[in-house]
């Protein structure tokens, strides 16, 4: 067996999962595009260098649109969104969303968004143990994301169970229990969509639906798959950006300690957890649309095409000293929110809820520390999200 194929037969284990890196170092070297089994059991091409994910995340021969593939009875009802389409329903469908995310409205959220933050941190005041995920890092995303929209806060953790299966179902696991988690996810929005048309508000949803019954914007089943993306990617992104960055900061002590001592430098550490250890590990699936040559590489129209996002990150063409963990490096152009008209459109949200939460957590438990070994910790097994399944902290 040559390095290439010990590199790829690499890919996906479990000591993968927990440490992804060094895998993904060997593939920028000898293999950057990479020939590869992907967990669903479908070949494709897995791109691990910067610049060459840069150029697959903005060139529109790789398309998100399953159908343009697959056929019409190929998309269900959690892909039929922006993430999955391309232009002109791409522009269409991000344009009704797009501007409950602008920055200014969600600056316009500091305030709020802090006051969950200490609210959830004044419950486990006292307490000689925190669990980052369970107490903090989920609640307070999925309440911010549950007001914008409109959905009762009390059903979050029917949420985290659905959200868990439908990213679980990226690397084949589930089974029976994904599409009945799928089947109880739809008919809750179903219930909730139906209820909104006879009592609409000044939520998002509530937009969305007029939007729908105006009959020019929106279908119905794009509203279920807009909706179903909101849901998910509004809290797993910043779970696992707080997640993962308190980790990194655990594990670098002279950085906790430069941050604890100037608060300040928050938006670069920020930054720089994204990059280090982003929350997002690989891009969602892209199709060759056609027969092309890319970096001297044959595809076939219809080859899957997937970008390794945090190893893109790791690269040392890109960044200096890229496994070096540093809150104060400066113009990180990291791809952990994507790049091109696919760049995510909750980033600003993600990073305001990443700088309160963070911080609010330094100053209120200044001693924190983990209670087992950083390689003790399960990772979430998938193709998606990047993030550890619970952190027990001493505080």
């Amino acid at each position: 067996m040559n390095s290439n194929e010990s590199s790829k037969n690499a890919l996906f284990t479990p000591e993968f999962t927990q440490n992804p890196y060094p895998v993904y170092a060997r593939m920028r070297e000898e293999e950057p595009i990479a020939k590869q089994m992907f967990p669903g059991g479908q070949f494709g091409w897995m791109i691990t260098r910067y610049e060459d994910a840069v150029e697959v995340l903005k060139d529109n021969r790789f398309i998100k649109d399953m159908k343009k593939i697959y056929g019409p009875g190929s998309q269900s009802v959690f892909t039929n969104n922006m993430l999955f389409a391309d232009p002109p329903d791409h522009r269409r469908l991000r344009g009704l969303v797009q501007q409950a995310f602008t920055p200014k409205l969600i600056e316009g959220m500091r305030d709020h968004i802090q006051q969950i933050a200490d609210t959830l941190l004044d419950a486990v005041e006292g307490r000689d143990r925190l669990e980052l995920i369970d107490d903090y890092a989920f609640p307070l995303p999925i309440i911010v994301i549950s007001e914008i929209l409109g959905v009762p806060i009390e059903d979050q953790d029917k949420f985290r169970t659905w959200s868990n299966s439908i990213i679980g179902a990226s690397n084949s696991q589930g089974g029976d229990d994904v599409h009945r988690h799928m089947q109880e996810f739809t008919q809750y929005l179903g219930d909730w969509f139906e209820k909104v048309r006879h009592d609409p508000g000044d939520d998002l949803i509530s937009q969305l639906i007029v939007a729908e019954e105006s009959g020019e914007r929106l279908s119905e089943q794009e509203i279920y798959g807009v909706v179903s993306l909101l849901i998910i990617a509004g809290h797993e992104t910043t779970v696992n950006l707080i997640g993962n960055g308190v980790i990194s900061l655990l594990q670098h002590p002279d950085q906790l300690r430069k941050l604890q001592e100037q608060p300040e430098l928050i938006k670069g550490a920020i930054e720089e957890m994204l990059r280090y250890n982003g929350p997002v590990e690989f891009s969602t699936s892209r199709w060759a649309g056609e027969d092309l040559e890319f970096r001297g590489h044959a595809m076939k129209k219809g080859d899957l095409v997937v970008v390794a996002l945090d190893s893109a990150d790791r690269d040392g063409a890109q960044f200096d000293d890229p496994d070096l963990f540093d809150i104060t490096r400066e113009r990180s152009r990291h791809l952990a929110f994507g790049h091109g008209i696919h760049m995510c459109l909750g980033a600003p949200l993600a990073r305001l809820e990443g700088e309160i939460a963070v911080n609010t957590l330094l100053r209120r438990f200044p001693n924190i520390r983990l209670r087992e070994d950083a390689g003790e910790l399960e990772w979430r097994p998938g193709m998606i999200v990047r993030g550890v399944k619970e952190i027990p902290l001493s505080v």
